[in-house]
């Protein structure tokens, strides 16, 4: 299956359900003509409406057709359940964007790093903090540690655009997991002089560990996000019941 016709169907479909084209709790067009408005096999147009339901964009019906489901959530919205770069996010949401890398530097973790992110005690990392600017608001400061092993040949010029573009399109390595925590914190002293937390005294702050197609831990960090400008969202959905066996 061409990935590159795949992939249209998909962007196409999703651009019209967010551009409310296929409205809110409306069934989309017969799959005959979406086939037909494509020009595509019917696997390839399933397989864009099977990844656009685990998005949490559409809901299959039995006998009735595909629901649209997603509705706009009037903030911008980060994943929890998906892996995206900054950039992805931003576009996603339509959002001007801006980041400054205001620390980049190489150390070793500490016992109490070492505790909090999971690498080990001496390993070598990449220390970066980076300010988002999202419509010219400085709303994120996001704090990474990359391992130098992982990711060599790490610069502030790559930080200020992309990491993760340069992991998976330069060092060709493939991210594939992160375990995520969602707190809200205190604001330090930091997140002050950094953010434009608006009266704000109090940061969300979502921590994440990412692997490496082989479970191993190429990055810690922790997000801190201005609350106002925010949402975080997810699809779940409830797992089947299997009922105990009687003895």
């Amino acid at each position: 299956m061409p990935k590159a016709k795949f992939e249209g169907i998909y962007r196409s479909i999703k651009q019209k359900i967010e551009a409310q084209d296929f409205p809110y709790q409306s069934l989309l067009p017969a799959e005959s003509e979406l086939i037909a408005a494509y020009g595509c096999a019917r696997n390839t147009l399933r397989r864009a409406l099977a990844e656009l339901t685990a998005d949490g964009y559409l809901q299959p019906i039995q006998g009735k057709g595909v629901r649209v489901i997603w509705r706009p959530v009037g903030k911008t919205a980060f994943l929890i359940g998906v892996i995206e770069s900054f950039q992805e996010t931003a576009a996603r949401n339509h959002l001007r964007t801006v980041t400054k890398v205001v620390q980049f530097e190489q150390v070793s973790a500490d016992e109490r790093l070492a505790s909090q992110s999971g690498f080990m005690v001496g390993e070598p990392l990449w220390a970066i903090q980076r300010v988002r600017y999202l419509d010219g608001k400085a709303l994120i400061l996001d704090c990474n540690y990359f391992s130098q092993d992982m990711v060599p040949g790490l610069t502030a010029d790559i930080a200020a655009r992309s990491i993760y573009e340069y992991i998976e399109k330069v060092l060709h390595v493939r991210i594939t997991t992160t375990k995520r925590k969602v707190t809200v914190e205190r604001a330090t002293t930091r997140d002050e002089e950094l953010m434009d937390l608006n009266g704000y005294d109090s940061v969300v702050v979502v921590s994440s560990m990412t692997f490496d197609a082989d479970g191993l831990l190429l990055e810690y960090t922790q997000s801190r996000h201005q609350p106002e400008y925010f949402c975080f969202q997810d699809t779940a959905t409830r797992r089947r019941q299997i009922p105990a066996r009687e003895e």
